[in-house]
Parts: structure tokens; sequence; C-alpha cells
């Protein structure tokens, strides 16, 4: 797949809602002075502004975006941030520039409304010039589908730049690229942003493949609707102009967002263990290994993490050479095992030092184990989806584990219901999913599990 440099869109959104925080900053300072500008009321501005963006969804504006749209997503913000705003006044600061605030939520409503019609159609200025566009291809021929390359061809302010059509019917339209079975090597040696499926025009079986393929390579997909009868919760409704289209909704580590929380999380919890736990646990593991056997204390092993990018990953050494095995998973009967790795490894506390690797930002506390390449490179090709776990930080617990699948990988279904577990965490993470895990796994710690060898 070939790609270009003009993948910029990225930044609008992260540099408008810097520009709106400055704003909102520069207003206040304007009219109060400096006698508002101190930690708490800033912070207070900020965070509200961006909470209250998040859940009317006020940055989410998009080419295709009607301005009707625009202006009922400015009134939802500024509507709950004007309560949000005269709430601080009557919570930590109550009447002390009374006299101001109609002038302050004036100028903000002014001037934020302002610049945000003024970057909405200096945009589509910008596409109508040819710039910031996205390569599309659509999927079927019907009449839905012709609608929507009509669209994109007679509409260059939206920025999209129609590449051609594929069906199973033969046509003599220069758009005409071949057939569906076509396109899997056509994205391979092209650029394309977004695919747009007619519905009637792909068989399910052939959905699911291209999806899978988008999914991959990072493209986008987008399903042409004939009838509201398809309407499912797993797509969000948008229109384009007054074309229906179906946009499948965002996994949850999709979002931006759900990276920040995990890292945030990861961070904190991680620096608790470290500071609390390991800095008198790990001494006294230290001395129990070297009385028991001789060796390193920790030993070391290349692990992939996220995207395939390979890491060392820490654990405490529980063999009698310091060598775990670089081709298989560890087995009960293994005879290596020192008496007190027996030990280490029923109750977990070998995986300790990933807390470091958690810390580096290699790994997560939750999340897919991590497997040496070997492993991966065999599993790869033996079990469907399998690459599907590298899209997220490997984690030092998982859904898998705390479900009963760890350990020896006796059988391919082992791996198959391991793996299982790993996707559906991934397609399903919550905060709260990932507090049961940990908690449910510090509960195995303390009951045994007859898998931990």
């Amino acid at each position: 797949m070939k790609t270009t440099g003009k993948k910029y869109s990225i930044f609008i959104k992260p540099l408008i809602i810097l520009f709106d925080v400055l704003i909102l900053n520069s207003i206040v300072y304007y009219y109060s002075g400096l006698a508002y500008l101190n930690v708490q009321f800033i912070s207070y501005m900020i965070a509200s502004w961006l909470f209250i963006a998040y859940y009317t969804k006020f940055y989410n504006v998009y080419r295709y975006t009607h301005v009707l749209k625009l202006v009922s997503l400015i009134g939802a913000q500024f509507f709950i941030f004007i309560l949000s705003f005269y709430a601080y006044f009557s919570l930590f600061n109550e009447g002390n520039v009374a006299n101001r605030q109609l002038e302050i939520v004036v100028s903000i409503v002014s001037v934020i409304s302002f610049f945000k019609f003024l970057s909405f159609f200096l945009l589509k200025k910008y596409r109508l010039g040819g710039k910031n566009y996205r390569n599309v291809i659509v999927l079927g021929d019907n009449t839905s589908a012709k609608n929507i390359a009509k669209l994109f061809t007679q509409r260059p302010d939206l920025g999209y730049r129609f590449l051609g059509f594929f069906s199973n019917k033969e046509a003599k339209s220069k758009k005409y690229l071949g057939t569906i079975e076509m396109v899997f090597k056509y994205l391979l040696e092209e650029t394309v942003d977004e695919i747009y499926c007619e519905v009637s025009a792909l068989p399910q079986d052939e959905f699911i493949k291209i999806r899978a393929f988008a999914n991959l390579h990072k493209i986008e997909i987008r399903l042409i609707p004939e009838t509201k009868a398809i309407y499912s919760k797993d797509y969000i409704l948008e229109y384009y102009g007054t074309l229906p289209v179906l946009k499948p909704k965002q996994l949850p580590f999709e979002k931006s967002e759900t990276h920040f929380i995990k890292r945030i999380f990861d961070f904190l919890f991680s620096l608790f263990v470290c500071v609390f736990i390991l800095s008198w646990a790990l001494p006294i593991l230290y001395v129990l290994v070297k009385i028991d056997s001789r060796g390193p204390f920790l030993f070391k092993q290349k692990r992939d993490g996220i995207q395939g990018n390979q890491f060392v990953c820490f654990k405490i050494r529980t063999m009698n050479n310091g060598l775990n095995s670089k081709s298989t998973s560890m087995s009960n009967s293994d005879i290596k095992i020192t008496k007190i790795g027996t030990f280490l490894r029923k109750t977990s506390l070998d995986e300790l030092p990933q807390f470091f690797n958690v810390l580096k930002g290699d790994m997560s506390v939750v999340g897919p184990r991590p497997h040496i390449l070997i492993q991966t490179e065999k599993y790869i090709k033996e079990i469907d989806n399998y690459i599907v776990r590298n899209s997220v930080k490997p984690g030092i617990t998982g859904l898998a584990q705390v479900s009963g699948y760890r350990g020896e990988v006796l059988k391919k279904e082992d791996i198959k219901n391991r793996v299982k577990y790993d996707i559906f965490y991934i397609e399903n993470w919550s905060f709260l999913l990932d507090v049961k895990i940990i908690i449910q796994t510090v509960f195995n710690v303390f009951r045994g599990d007859e898998k931990a060898y």
C-alpha cells in the first residue's frame, strides 16, 4: 500500500482545541486581570470546557458536517459551559466579579463561535483548492452507490477524491476498476483512505473479509444502506447532504482518550506498587532466589509488544540455569524449575518486575500477555485474528488469564480461547473492566491457580 504525506488532518482538531483554550484564558485575563489567573480558576475553566466538549461532541466536526449541525453543537456547548462558568463563582468565589461576568461570557461565546465558523469555512475553501483530500472507492453500482459517487464528484469542498468503483457487474464506465475480488490487490497498490460499501452489493462473508482487511491496513470503511431496516447499534448513522451513510462505531482502543486514561492509570498504579510493595518485596525475593540457586536474579527476554515492536520483558529467574525456553511455553513438569521458582510461579510473584516495564511504557497493567517472536509467528498462521492482540500494549495480567486460560498451551483450543478472550477485552474495554481483572488477579494469587507454573 502506498503512503502519502497528506495525513495532516489528525492535527486539525488538537490545534483547534488548543486555540479555544487559549481564547478562554485570554478573555478572562483581558477582563479580570491577574486576580483570576490562578491555578484553581484556570484549571476549572479548562477542565470544565474539555469535559463538556467531550460529552456534547463539540469538536466532532467532519468534512461532511452540515452548517446547521455546527450551530446545534455550538448551542449545546455554550449552554452547559455558561452554567458551569457561573457555578464556579457561586461555589468558590461568590460575588467577587459579578460586574464582569456577563462581559466575559458574551466575549467567550462571540469569539469562539466566530473562529469556529471561520475554521469551518476556511477548511472548505482549502479543500476546494484540491488540498486535504481523502481518496475513496465505492463497492457496488446501484442507485445508492451512484448517488454517493456523484456527491463526491459534485462537492469538491468536502475534500473527497473519488477513484472509482468495484462491482461484480461489468461496466463500461471509466471509473469501473474491476470486480469485488480485485479490490484487495488494488488497495495494496494504491493509496485509499476510505471504502464505501453498498449493502446489497456484498454478501456477508465478503464484507467481513473486506472489513478485516481494511482494519488491518488502517482504511476507514462505511456502509451505504438501502433502507433504515439494516441500521444497527454497531453503526452510527450520518448524512452526507441528504444521503445516509453508516459508520462503524469506534472500538475503545481507537479512541485517543482510552490510551490516555490507561497510561495515566498504568503509571500511577505501577508507581504505587514499585514504591510500596517492590521496594521491600524484591530484596527479600532476591535473597531467597540467591540462596536456592546460582544465577542472576532477573531473567530478561525479548517479547512482542504493541504493533509487533519488541521489548525486553523482566521476570524473576525461576530456573536452575537461569534460561527459560526460547521456543515454547513452560510445562508444569519442567525439571529446570527451582524450589523457590515453583513458589514464585504458583503465586505469579515472578511477574512482579514487569511493573518496571509498565513504568517504561512497554506494557500495561491489564492487556493480552506478551509472547515471544517464535510463538507469534506460529500462531499468526494458525489462529484467525491473532494479530489483533498486537494492536494494544501487552499486560501483566489479562481477561484470558483470570478466565482460566494461562500457562502451557496443550492443545490448539487453549490458544484459540486465549485469543478469543483477548479480542473480547480489546473490543469491550472499560476502566471498570480493568479494575475487575486486577481484583480477580489478586484473588487468584491468594487462592492459587493450578495453571500457574
